[in-house]
């Protein structure tokens, strides 16, 4: 049986996400333990010139929803860019997954060679092969932001290890 393009997909950001989600949690209870205001965890960045937490969350969900509804060919939710709080992104995470639960896999087996055009900023569109799509601009994009997201927080203090980042992989100990 060969590997499908819903195999590669589906499973694989619903898991990120999902653990993207705890990450947020372990984010809630740091803030908590150590009296600070969420949103300065929220508000914080690795470097300058890159994206906040709440972007970065943002954004990777974004890359889920968007990426999944294309290679299904179908339309994505649309959902504001207008969190604030640690529980307003838990939340955005959750209808992301919910719709990516949604998604008929044979819509995205069913994909082939087709094209897809997407955006590429606010004056520009890309196109590529549904599976190039998905390996090579969907997925190093999402891990990206999700890993920024982690690494915002870790770099803020929150304990956190490989596990929180990897979730609840489908893995057996032998």
């Amino acid at each position: 049986m060969a590997f499908s393009m819903s195999q590669a997909s589906i499973p694989a950001v619903e898991i990120s996400l999902n653990a993207l989600s705890g990450v947020l949690d372990k984010g809630a209870a740091f803030a908590a333990a150590k009296k600070i205001d969420a949103s300065v965890l929220l508000n914080s960045r690795l470097a300058p010139d890159m994206f906040t937490l709440t972007r970065q969350v943002q954004v990777a969900t974004d890359l889920a929803k968007n990426g999944i509804a294309r290679l299904a060919g179908i339309e994505p939710p649309r959902i504001e860019d207008n969190e604030t709080t640690i529980d307003q992104l838990k939340a955005r995470i959750a209808r992301v997954v919910a719709f990516i639960k949604t998604v008929d896999p044979k819509q995205i087996d069913g994909a082939g060679d087709r094209a897809i055009t997407f955006p590429l900023g606010p004056n520009n569109k890309g196109e590529m092969k549904v599976d190039d799509y998905l390996n090579h601009f969907v997925l190093p994009n999402f891990y990206f932001h999700c890993t920024a997201a982690y690494a915002i927080l870790r770099h803020c203090g929150v304990e956190l290890g490989k596990p929180d980042y990897l979730g609840a992989i489908p893995l057996k100990m032998t």
